[in-house]
């Protein structure tokens, strides 16, 4: 059987990697592991690593502990930087082009999901644009697609299409597919979360990567917002729970309330309205017609909107996954003369109809 080396990160990024890998398991034999640098990038990696510089990120500390649980729970097979089992990979799917191990990707076909919201091109991330060949120095996904190293694009919607265009990537690699994770929210409206009739503050985990945020200045503009209705407070993950918790207590109304862990888009479905800072559930609280506010520009956001195609967004991917493994061409070629699964079988019928009635 072949082989598929997944690349995992965020929790986000993990799940939608092992919803792609289940749907390809009779074709690929699915192993899994952490962005990583191969090559003659590794010893920069490995000393931005050794410094803590990484810390707050998808590749080093509580995020990729969180990937490392999720792998042991679902007794998914590791192959970490591909040094445990050193497996020669027929396919690799990457939840990011910033990390990637350079020298399996020239040997390798490989396709790049979207994972969500990309950061904002900040001052920061141009000047690394512009005067390095290291995405990774922006510190977060403001440069994905920069590096334009794998084979094939899956992207969330035209918008993001155009988007990773201007950021680097080949206008022929890209293909609007949808994403997992943030293709169907509609379902969200179903759950179980107790609260209702809320103004839901989503924050973004800014100070621990690198950037500015005055948290004060924040929830007291939430507050305005919300005008006296009930507030709950929903942190990332990645956050310091301790100072945003006491921050909260500080300037927010004593009424408010304080989720450090949860279903944050189950609590938007049940909001009212949603304010955050930078965030990719900003695009639940929109294709769900709630008011947003955001520290990006809303309408942008409106103009990247996901695709809701009812969930079926793994399937699109694996569906590229399946057909481009088997395809003798560059990803370019194969996307000019690509043709989902459902029109195919379409067409086939069309033609055996056809036939039958000639």
């Amino acid at each position: 059987m072949k082989k598929a080396l997944y690349l995992i990160g965020s929790p986000n990024q993990t799940t939608q990697m092992h919803r792609v890998a289940q749907l390809l398991e009779e074709e690929y034999e699915p192993y899994f592991s952490q962005l990583y640098y191969d090559g003659w990038m590794r010893g920069f990696y490995e000393w931005l690593l050794r410094n803590n510089i990484l810390d707050k990120t998808i590749v080093q500390g509580l995020v990729k502990e969180k990937a490392d649980r999720y792998v042991a729970q679902h007794q998914l097979r590791r192959d970490f930087e591909n040094r445990e089992l050193r497996h020669k990979y027929d396919l690799i799917v990457c939840c990011s082009d910033i990390v990637v191990p350079w020298n399996l990707l020239k040997t390798t076909k490989s396709i790049f999901v979207q994972e969500g919201m990309t950061d904002p091109l900040h001052l920061w991330a141009r000047l690394v644009k512009r005067c390095t060949n290291f995405p990774i120095l922006a510190i977060g996904t403001a440069l994905n697609g920069m590096n334009n190293c794998c084979d094939i694009y899956c992207v969330a919607s035209p918008g993001y299409a155009e988007h990773f265009e201007k950021i680097g990537v080949d206008k022929g690699k890209l293909v609007v597919t949808g994403i997992p994770n943030f293709d169907d929210v509609e379902k969200l409206r179903t759950n179980t979360f107790p609260h209702r009739g809320y103004v839901l503050v989503a924050t973004t985990d800014m100070r621990e990567t690198f950037r500015p945020d005055n948290r004060k200045k924040f929830i007291r503009h939430a507050t305005r917002i919300a005008a006296g209705r009930p507030m709950i407070f929903k942190f990332h993950p990645n956050e310091d729970m301790v100072r945003a918790t006491a921050e909260v207590k500080k300037y927010a109304p004593p009424s408010a309330l304080i989720f450090t862990e949860g279903n944050t888009e189950e609590m938007i479905a049940n909001s009212v309205e949603l304010i955050t800072q930078y965030s990719t559930v900003a695009y639940v609280g929109l294709a769900l017609g709630i008011p947003v506010h955001s520290y990006f520009d809303v309408a942008d956001l409106q103009r990247k909107l996901p695709i809701q195609n009812g969930g079926t967004s793994a399937q699109r991917i694996a569906d590229i996954c399946r057909q481009f493994g088997r395809f003798e061409g560059s990803g370019p070629a194969f996307l000019q003369q690509y043709q989902p699964a459902e029109i195919k079988k379409e067409r086939h019928a069309e033609r055996s109809e056809a036939s039958r009635v000639g």
